[in-house]
């Protein structure tokens, strides 16, 4: 029965009530669509590291999203509430963004049928470039010694000068909102969360875990070069996260530890994962391994979630295996 359900696209299921009744449910399959894979991701035990009595790390892989890494659930957010509430005008979107965040809004935009321009630092990772291309935004390439203020400021300019919708996703509110089905998916995946570690690019990941997990321990990671610690704002080959100033939605008093990871070793992180757990992820989930172990070691008996936010492969030009970057 089970075999002719199933060719006919149905679901079998069968149940021995008592030694008189049996049950027999057919439902129809559920094919998925393409947007029903953006959340959902699946979360993993890491186990190949030495971690104090009883604590256990855990790494939600935001690399399984459609598009590749946690931002498309940002992209989803920001633009279904823009669109809900008439925010944009001419269907024009813009964005500044090192490259995660301009492939999740370029989803949106095409299922939308809006247009995305993106300005992106030029020495960026060429594989996120060439993503956001393929899915139909317009990059405009920005000197990357101007960093990402001097992109977010052209970004700005444009939607002054044409009244295309600035997403503004380093001040936008609707930017930490987007992680609530993050959090729920936590939740269901763990239980207990004890302590709670995601990096700061935009700083919405963090803001929204931050609002949910009240009675977590909250880490917040950088890399060297970014300016949550107090120190100067600088290059780094860590990507995706680092700031350059505050970012205006995350309440300082919602940080209880901030974690700045060098490059080294992230990247060290980034082969060990790859080496030690088959998992292929980007420097930035490296440098949030890196940080949870550093933490963990202040604790016992803690269920601790990592967000690593996506995978090795939209680095490979950037040598995400050399820890040297040679």
């Amino acid at each position: 029965m089970e075999s002719i359900a199933s060719r006919n696209g149905f679901d079998y299921h069968d149940t021995q009530l008592n030694r008189f009744a049996h049950l027999q449910i057919l439902e129809k399959k559920t094919i998925k669509k393409p947007f029903d894979l953006i959340g959902h991701t699946p979360m993993v035990e890491i186990t190949a590291f030495p971690l104090n009595k009883g604590n256990r790390i855990f790494a939600k892989l935001e690399n399984h999203n459609l598009g590749g890494s946690v931002k498309d659930r940002l992209g989803l957010n920001i633009i279904t509430k823009a669109l809900d509430r008439g925010d944009i005008k001419n269907g024009q979107v813009v964005e500044a963004t090192a490259g995660n965040t301009g492939i999740g809004l370029a989803l949106v935009c095409q299922k939308y049928d809006l247009k995305l321009r993106v300005y992106v630092p030029e020495k960026f990772s060429v594989e996120k470039q060439s993503i956001m291309r393929a899915l139909g935004a317009e990059i405009i390439n920005t000197p990357t010694e101007k960093g990402m203020l001097f992109a977010r400021e052209e970004a700005l300019k444009y939607a002054q000068e044409t009244g295309a919708f600035f997403t503004n996703q380093f001040e936008s509110p609707d930017n930490p909102s987007s992680y609530e089905g993050l959090a729920n998916e936590i939740i269901a995946d763990v239980g207990r969360v004890d302590m709670i570690v995601a990096g700061a690019g935009s700083g919405g990941t963090f803001t929204g875990l931050a609002h949910y997990f009240k009675d977590a321990h909250k880490v917040i990671v950088e890399p060297e070069g970014s300016i949550l610690n107090g120190g100067a704002s600088g290059s780094h080959r860590t990507e995706g996260i680092g700031v350059e100033k505050w970012p205006d939605f995350l309440p300082k008093d919602l940080i209880d530890a901030v974690e700045t990871i060098s490059d080294i070793d992230a990247f060290t992180k980034v082969s060990e994962l790859a080496k030690l757990e088959g998992l292929m992820q980007g420097s930035s989930s490296g440098a949030a391994l890196q940080a949870a172990l550093n933490q963990q070691q202040h604790f016992t008996n803690q269920n601790i979630v990592v967000i690593f936010p996506d995978a090795s492969d939209r680095y490979l030009s950037q040598a995400i295996f050399n820890i040297k970057g040679e």
